[in-house]
């Protein structure tokens, strides 16, 4: 009687772990379902541990938690490295070849950078790679020199190979940059501050009227030729932190920069869009790659360094 107790409990707790295992992480729950990405070994390593090793309702909240911090540290790795390759190029303050040396150590840490190209005379770094532009220039502030990025893409290739959208406030503050890849692929990078912790709506929008801000850009942008239950301008969804900033990278498919130009880029309160927006942005050429070598602003005297 008691091995037959014995042989009954050892065969319930396996039916019993499987099912906690589903309630911590159900294929259907909403969280993870929107990810884009498979989950981590390490996700999927401390899931097993502790159907196997534990009571079927033990599982320790440490390991959750942990669980929950490689998952996230794992998406936003993977969010850069889906970054399609772009050639990005930045004027750093370079005065020797030890400069050169230092910031080209820096760069060869970062994972999808692909090759590195230095003109000291012109003081210019020249990166292909996959990474956001905020990576590359944090990185070469931290080898305790100024930095500014002057181009992106190949102005060779494409009519207009770049655009901006730059948000001067007075409460978002922001720009948004678009670089086109190839005739069916852009890059889009963003970076905000000022907005309400929470989700925000975005978009691209068909008009540059700011007169009524946001309201007067008319809807979003979407092309005849698109056909999509999603209008082409869609950006999705920003979220901001407790400190109020956002980022966002990542591809764009069938976007084309040059079409983009005077329209704007559009900021919402809700994240639905439903209300008339709370920010907006002309967008602008802006520079490719050997378009943009002047240290001094002409109208005002300004240099490079000096420019916020």
């Amino acid at each position: 009687m008691v091995g037959f107790l014995r042989a009954f409990a050892a065969a319930s707790a396996v039916p019993a772990a499987a099912a906690a295992a589903y309630t911590l992480f159900p294929s259907s729950a909403p969280s993870f379902s929107k990810l884009r990405f498979p989950l981590p070994d390490s996700f999927l390593s401390a899931a097993a541990s502790s159907t196997s090793g534990r009571a079927p309702n033990a599982v320790p909240p440490m390991a959750t938690a942990a669980a929950t911090a490689d998952l996230s540290a794992a998406d936003d790795k993977q969010r850069d490295s889906a970054l399609p390759e772009l050639t990005t190029e930045f004027m750093v303050d370079m005065k020797c070849e030890g400069c050169v040396t230092a910031v080209k150590n820096k760069l060869q840490t970062l994972e999808g950078i692909k090759n590195i190209e230095v003109d000291l005379s012109n003081q210019v770094v020249r990166v292909l790679g996959s990474l956001p532009v905020k990576t590359m220039l944090d990185a070469l502030h931290q080898t305790g020199r100024d930095a500014r990025l002057i181009g992106q893409g190949n102005p060779n290739d494409f009519l207009v190979s770049a655009a901006v959208a730059e948000f001067k406030g007075p409460v978002v503050f922001g720009v948004v940059r678009l670089a086109q890849v190839n005739m069916e692929l852009a890059r889009v990078e963003a970076t905000f501050s000022g907005l309400s912790p929470g989700k925000h709506g975005w978009s691209i929008n068909q008009f540059g009227d700011l007169t009524r801000g946001a309201e007067s850009t008319g809807n979003v942008y979407n092309p005849p030729d698109h056909l999509s239950d999603k209008p082409l301008g869609d950006l999705g969804t920003l979220e901001a932190g407790e400190n109020g900033e956002a980022h966002f990278s990542g591809p764009k498919e069938k976007l084309r920069v040059v079409d983009l130009i005077g329209r704007s880029i559009a900021l919402y309160a809700t994240e639905d869009r439903s209300d008339p927006g709370i920010a907006a942005a002309v967008i602008a050429r802006s520079a490719g790659v050997g378009e943009n070598y002047k240290k001094l602003c002409t109208c005002d005297g300004v240099t490079i360094w000096e420019s916020s």
